[in-house]
Order: structure tokens, then C-alpha cells, then sequence
């Protein structure tokens, strides 16, 4: 697929393979969120923006970059929580902005309950973080609203997907980057990503 990059790294499949298991517990669950989240970071920002700068070690001058872009994270509540900590190790500076979307379990359509935005961007790129892309709709409202804001480029970074999550998005926004550790078969009746893991929130919480 198009602008679509599942990770083929073997550490990524690796703690899936852990984190997809019935009986991993929510702390080992959240641990693995964040190694995972780290790993896909890294191959997501690939392409950042540097500028050439001179370091001075302890024997001399170096030739050096530093990042160019502001980068925003903004985790998908309550999931998309448990991936900042992951993307921070590598870059503390970021920002990390907050936006809340349910799914109506009737309508399987986003609702959007939180977000204190403020009225200018101060970022120039902006992860959108969310372990599961399942129908994709509160990938697509994220995406709404960070374009709205005046966002000049735009990534959703997520662990596991359904077909039709990326499908949603490419039909609403096909310039968005997908940076993925898998992408599953098809989503059930519930809407839920098949074989996937369960529900990622319930299971960073212990709420399940």
C-alpha cells in the first residue's frame, strides 16, 4: 500500500509477538508499548529536517547536526497515552499535545471530547500516536483538527492495523505517512482488529 510502512525490524516483531499474548500483564503490557513505540519512532522521523553544526569535543572541533523541525506528539486519549514515554527517551524536547476521541459503540464513529489546542501551531510536525488503527475514524477526526490548526506536516505512528483503518485514512488524507509494526487481517463485528490483542487501553490500565 501506498505511503504505507509496516517495520521489518525483528526487535519490533519480537515484543509484539509478547505484547499480543492473553496472559501479559498491563505492566509488561505497558513496557512493551513503550520499546515498541520507541522502535517505530525511530524509523518515523527518518526524514526530519537537520541543519549542519560544529560540536566541541574533548580533542577537538566535530562537524554536526541538529533537528530543524518542532515536533508535537499528540497521543489519541486513552490508548495513545501509553506511547509518549517511548517517543520522549528520544526526543524529550517534544511537545505533546493532547486531543480525546471515543468510539460510539453503536455508530463506530469518533466523538471528540478533548482538546485545548492552542489558537496558532507551535510545531512544525506532529505525531499522532495510537497503538491500534482499527476503523480508522479517530485517526481521520486527529488528522482533521491538526490540519485545521495549520500543522504543515502530519504522521500517524501506531502499532497494529486493520485494513480498513488504512483504507480510511488514505481515502481522507493519502498524503499522511502510516508508520506501523503490522498490519492484522480485518476487524470484527465490534470493530475490533482481528487477530490483534485485545483492547489497548483496557490492557495499559488494567481496566479490562
Amino acid at each position: 500500500m501506498k505511503n504505507v510502512f509496516p517495520s521489518p525490524h525483528p526487535l519490533v516483531a519480537h515484543k509484539l509477538s509478547i505484547l499480543r499474548r492473553a496472559d501479559t500483564d498491563p505492566r509488561k503490557f505497558r513496557e512493551l508499548v513503550r520499546e515498541i513505540a520507541a522502535l517505530m519512532t525511530y524509523e518515523a522521523t527518518a526524514d526530519l529536517a537537520t541543519k549542519p553544526n560544529t560540536v566541541q569535543t574533548p580533542l577537538g572541533i566535530a562537524s554536526g547536526v541538529e533537528l530543524q523541525e518542532n515536533i508535537g506528539l499528540v497521543p489519541i486519549l486513552r490508548a495513545g497515552l501509553g506511547m509518549v514515554e517511548g517517543v520522549w527517551e528520544l526526543m524529550p524536547s517534544a511537545e505533546v499535545w493532547h486531543i480525546g476521541l471515543y468510539r460510539d459503540e453503536e455508530t463506530l464513529k469518533p466523538v471528540e471530547y478533548y482538546n485545548k489546542l492552542p489558537i496558532l501551531p507551535t510545531v512544525s510536525v506532529c505525531l499522532i500516536l495510537d497503538p491500534m488503527l482499527a476503523t480508522g475514524g479517530s485517526a481521520v477526526a486527529t488528522i482533521d483538527i491538526l490540519k485545521r490548526w495549520g500543522v504543515a506536516k502530519i504522521k500517524f505512528v501506531g502499532i497494529l492495523a486493520a485494513p480498513q483503518g488504512i483504507m480510511n485514512i488514505h481515502d481522507h488524507h493519502p498524503e499522511v505517512p502510516i508508520h506501523l509494526a503490522v498490519i492484522d487481517e480485518t476487524l470484527n463485528d465490534n470493530g475490533f482488529i482481528m487477530p490483534g490483542l485485545g483492547d489497548a487501553g483496557d490492557r495499559q490500565f488494567g481496566t479490562g
